[in-house]
């Protein structure tokens, strides 16, 4: 069961492991433990992994507010998401930001690029800063980035998707049943081959979950099944449209192609324009998150539009919900989505 939230004023959660207990781990002095930390030059490298396995094993956290501040929490809420260049994200920071300023709250954004081990440092790091609570997004963590949020036992708010195991508060879309609705448009319009394209199906996890969706619903209704085509690149207009390319390449090529997001299916679209590929009647294409553009280019892409300000607007006020110890309501809010039908398929 989790712990309750720190109540104000202490620096840390009930139980959390402090620079003796690490030392203790380890079998060092407290001394040592802080030259690891802090100035790792200074040891050996088997000591700095002794320390490191100490830290991660008792989820410690270093205080980074200094002096008289060292026992109040901070008037920051840190946000850590997988990309800041991706438009989806941006707006759903935005819908953070209006709630949280509101309240007298700053944030502080962390961008792991996908990266588990660039979400743990960043994490940690935030968390030495005393924050009240903590965005994150998604439900999937390295097993020690769970465990450090779980015992700093402060309010969590993981976004983006809805998950069964979440750490304390979720707010998000079940991203296979977003899959399975775009599959089984496509097969009521008729396109009985489809083709899922995406890039880091492995790191991008939630376009894999919509994989996985789509790819049930095809078995579901007896249609043909395709492995999906990827990248191992991030992902962009121009990529769009040479997938497009790759695609029709195939023996035999799709009927259509469902993107795993607006900017790989609206570069397809302004590629077959191009290249005098008719769109819906020689592919139709189709895409995810309802971006803007996807409504500007002809023909119009047909997409799921995810409610991306409305997550990060309820995500934060659920948050400081919690920090102020108010009702929470549900702890779990799936905010769904918005299959939006135009000219591409």
């Amino acid at each position: 069961m989790r712990t309750m939230p720190a109540t104000s004023g202490q620096r840390d959660g009930p139980g959390a492991a402090t620079l003796k207990h690490v030392a203790a781990r380890a079998g060092v002095s407290p001394i040592t433990v802080s030259r690891a930390l802090n100035k790792p030059a200074m040891v050996s490298a088997d000591l700095r992994d002794r320390v490191r396995r100490a830290v991660d094993e008792l989820g410690y956290v270093q205080n980074r507010v200094a002096g008289a501040l060292a026992s109040a929490e901070s008037r920051v809420i840190p946000v850590v998401v997988p990309s800041l260049s991706n438009a989806v994200f941006v707006e759903t920071i935005q819908g953070i930001q209006e709630v949280v300023q509101r309240a007298g709250f700053q944030l502080l954004l962390g961008n792991t690029e996908y990266d588990l081990d660039r979400e743990h440092g960043w994490i940690a790091t935030f968390l030495g800063w005393s924050p009240p609570g903590l965005i994150v997004a998604g439900t999937r963590h390295q097993p020690r980035t769970r465990a450090l949020l779980e015992r700093w036992g402060r309010p969590v708010v993981e976004i983006m998707e809805v998950g069964s195991r979440s750490i304390d508060m979720n707010v998000g879309l079940s991203h296979a049943a977003a899959g399975a609705a775009m599959a089984r448009h496509l097969l009521a319009r008729g396109h009985a081959d489809i083709l899922f394209a995406g890039c880091r199906l492995d790191q991008d996890y939630r376009a894999g979950q919509r994989f996985r969706g789509f790819d049930r619903a095809l078995a579901e209704c007896g249609a043909a099944r395709r492995r999906p085509l990827t990248r191992d690149v991030p992902s962009s207009p121009a990529l769009g449209g040479d997938m497009l390319v790759a695609a029709l390449r195939l023996d035999p090529p799709p009927r259509a192609i469902f993107y795993a997001n607006d900017d790989l299916a609206v570069g397809a679209i302004l590629r077959a324009q191009r290249d005098g590929i008719a769109v819906p009647d020689r592919v139709a294409i189709a895409g995810f998150n309802g971006l803007d553009i996807s409504g500007l280019v002809t023909p119009g892409l047909t997409t799921i539009a995810s409610p991306r300000l409305a997550i990060g607007r309820i995500g934060a006020e659920k948050l400081l919900g919690a920090i102020a110890r108010d009702t929470p309501g549900p702890r779990r809010v799936d905010v769904g989505f918005e299959l939006v039908v135009r000219g591409s398929t």
